[in-house]
């Protein structure tokens, strides 16, 4: 399989957002992702970093 974990990194930390996110669907400052199960979440911010291996997706809000 290769679907992923979401966290999100907020004051040094990874929290999780999403389990077995399998689509990933960046759109201006949004973020649509949805999983195995069909569960769907949108995030506002950007991608700080994917790792393949690690199957982790790491989220990071916009800064103002």
């Amino acid at each position: 399989m290769c679907e992923a974990n979401a966290y999100i990194y907020k004051d040094g930390k990874e929290d999780l957002y999403l389990e077995n996110v399998d689509v990933l669907i960046p759109e201006g400052s949004k973020i649509y992702l949805r999983n195995l199960f069909g569960e769907q979440k949108t995030f506002e911010g950007y991608v700080k970093e994917i790792s393949l291996l690690r199957h982790k997706i790491v989220l990071e809000e916009a800064k103002e």
